[in-house]
């Protein structure tokens, strides 16, 4: 009764599902990978040119391989995409590129508690366990807006986004309060001819260093990255900005112009709280992103928000499936190369224990 003949199949093979893969080798399960694009790279490729990681290359790196050169550098995204292909290769893990899940179903009688993995080329693959490591870049929020209909200029999300000269000279507003509105909207000033920040909370800005050393010195000693949820609440009222001064020096100075959320789009324009009327080219929403997981809908494992229902990452609907990935899954570090080997660990324990089928054996 202890042995798994069919895999773990992990779906995705950026940051999360490499995680997954060698938390599952660690504990005598055998992963396979399933990653639609071409590598195992995560999304980092398709971000926009700028993008660094937020955390030193020091915190930045997953377990059994550390980021080459300086490590109090902010890797490229380019580099993050080249450490992933690595740390990929380093894995004795099966990784199938090119091979999209199109839907996750119970195995049924066949194997009670085993899943069938169905891919868009025709594969059925049988599965012990399942984790949902397929991240969210597919699956950008576009809040509603009042309006919108009406507006005459381009509505681009921050998925679309790749260089401020792309946008030169247009009159553009973003919408977001977190590090990649900020970072975007500050990159954007001085290549356009006007940019405004729209948010619906106040930007608050986390000093990215303190005492000549930067701040995830302090997360993650001090052990604020593993803070859960439902502490952080009591602590952290809106989103954070990381920020090493530029960005707080450019809203005093009036460089970057930050405006509560506007009332309606009009045409030409927006219409901001206080009546006014600012003519825009471009609306560019960094408004995040939401797990891409429609291909669990078979199990009935999601919310009517197409949400997965979870606690720590472990499905509370379907024993055997698990996900990583998730924003605040179980800390404020959830999400982050430095932070998804730990959630990783934690349900690699409960899958384990269902590929062998552990209540049988204990007669249940």
């Amino acid at each position: 009764m202890t042995q798994t003949p069919e895999p773990v199949v992990i779906v995705g093979g950026g940051q999360s599902g490499l995680a997954a893969a060698r938390a599952a080798l660690q504990t005598g399960l055998r992963p396979l990978i399933l990653e639609a694009s071409d590598a195992a790279e995560g999304s980092w490729p398709r971000y926009y040119d700028s993008l660094t990681a937020f955390s030193p290359a020091r915190f930045s790196a997953m377990p059994g391989l550390d980021f080459d050169g300086d490590p109090d550098r902010y890797p490229h995204r380019d580099e993050v995409a080249g450490y992933l292909r690595h740390y990929a290769a380093l894995l004795d893990a099966e990784i199938r590129t090119g091979t999209r899940v199109r839907a996750v179903e119970n195995a049924g009688d066949r194997r009670p508690g085993a899943f069938v993995v169905r891919t868009e080329n025709g594969e059925e693959i049988e599965a012990a366990a399942v984790v949902a490591a397929s991240g969210s870049f597919a699956r950008p929020v576009r809040p509603d807006l009042p309006g919108a209909g009406t507006f005459a200029g381009r509505v681009l999300h921050a998925a679309d986004y790749r260089d401020a000269n792309d946008l030169a000279g247009q009159r553009v507003v973003v919408v977001g309060g977190g590090n990649s509105a900020v970072q975007i909207a500050y990159e954007l000033t001085g290549t356009v001819e006007r940019v405004s920040l729209a948010s619906r909370a106040p930007l608050t800005f986390l000093p990215q260093r303190r005492d000549g050393r930067d701040v995830h010195h302090r997360l993650v000693s001090s052990g604020f990255d593993d803070l859960p949820p439902a502490w952080l609440i009591h602590h952290v009222r809106s989103r954070l900005v990381m920020d090493v001064g530029d960005y707080a020096s450019a809203v005093r100075d009036g460089r970057l112009v930050r405006r509560p959320m506007f009332t309606a789009l009009d045409g030409e324009h927006v219409v901001w709280a206080d009546g006014q009327r600012e003519r825009a080219d471009v609306l560019l929403l960094a408004t995040g992103y939401l797990p891409d997981l429609d291909y669990l809908a078979p199990l009935g494992a999601l919310d009517e928000h197409g949400l997965p229902v979870h606690q720590g990452g472990l499905s509370l609907i379907r024993p055997g499936l698990a996900y990583l990935g998730l924003e605040f899954q179980r800390s404020f570090a959830s999400n982050t190369l430095r932070g998804v080997a730990a959630d990783a660990a934690h349900i690699m324990g409960p899958l384990a224990a269902h590929a062998r089928h552990a209540p049988a054996q204990i007669g249940l």
